[in-house]
């Protein structure tokens, strides 16, 4: 199931290279022309860190005019600012701006990277370019289905899988600055089960792999005793980006052996719904305060938000 456009999360500025625009940290060159004692660095002078530093209030010492604030505007805008903080003294100037060491704009790369870590582009990425910046992604230890990205402490419903193994370009979006990408390492990985078990919550992979009985089993529902429990109505929850697969599992069919194990995907919502409950609506209902509990972990479209209003 695909989301609705309308509830989607949109990308930010996908395809579109945002300009850069300066912050806390960075360093610039000011020139004015035919006033070189007013240009940083001044010739002939060590340049020290090669320029103007901005604070982090967002100003820039200059010579004559002091303090100006230069935070949060493009290179261009700064320079017009700058201009015209110079024209009360000096007529008709021309100050030239050019960005020497672009500090503030970073990006936070966490997981199976080869070199994770905070990295400083320089200007705006695409989530691609950005991946690049962290080295290898190995493949083998890494769980794409969970990956996300992270911008103003919400998580992206990027679907990494597509991106990276199907090439499906539409998944590159546009970083902005202070970005966190998550790549989770698939050793350390959990599915989730609820609803009429004796141990609710996560239980985790081992080897990588996990069956739904296994899952069960470790979340303490009696297999042998299931009358309590619909084993054939278990619900499970697939998200990969902005879209979920909403899956009914008949249990007591691989209990009997009358049916392949079923294998469970980490990030994966397991329910065991106590009689009476059949319909998706009734399910996520009962889900609410489970899911709730762990929802900092879960795939975005997992969020309670979108499987209320989107299941029937």
């Amino acid at each position: 199931m695909t989301l609705p456009a309308s509830q989607q999360l949109p990308p930010p500025n996908a395809g579109v290279q945002a300009p850069y625009r300066l912050g806390p940290n960075d360093i610039i060159s000011v020139s004015v022309y035919m006033h070189p004692e007013l240009s940083t660095p001044q010739e002939g002078i060590p340049a020290g860190v090669g320029g103007a530093l901005i604070t982090s209030d967002g100003t820039v010492s200059l010579p004559l005019v002091g303090n100006v604030n230069v935070g949060g505007l493009t290179i261009d805008a700064a320079q017009q600012k700058i201009n015209a903080a110079y024209a009360t003294y000096v007529n008709k100037p021309n100050v030239t701006i050019q960005l020497v060491s672009a500090q503030s704009l970073r990006y936070y790369l966490l997981g199976a990277f080869s070199t994770p870590g905070v990295k400083y582009p320089g200007h705006t990425l695409l989530l691609l370019d950005a991946l690049s910046l962290g080295g290898s992604v190995d493949f083998s230890n890494a769980d794409l289905y969970q990956a996300y990205v992270v911008q103003n402490s919400q998580k992206l419903p990027v679907d990494f899988h597509a991106l990276l193994v199907e090439g499906d370009l539409s998944q590159d979006i546009m970083l902005a600055p202070g970005d966190t990408v998550v790549i989770p390492s698939a050793s350390a990985e959990d599915a989730f089960v609820f609803g009429a078990v004796g141990k609710p919550g996560a239980v985790p992979f081992q080897s990588g792999s996990l069956s739904l009985l296994q899952a069960l089993s470790v979340a303490n529902l009696d297999l042998q005793n299931y009358t309590w429990a619909e084993l054939s109505q278990v619900r499970v929850i697939r998200s990969h980006g902005a879209s979920a697969d909403f899956i009914v599992v008949d249990a007591a069919k691989i209990l009997h052996g009358d049916a392949l194990p079923f294998a469970l995907q980490p990030g994966d919502v397991v329910f065991v719904p106590p009689n009476g409950i059949g319909t998706w609506n009734q399910v996520i209902a009962a889900l609410l305060p489970s899911l709730e509990t762990v929802s900092s972990v879960l795939n975005p479209v997992v969020a309670i938000a979108y499987l209320s209003r989107n299941n029937n």
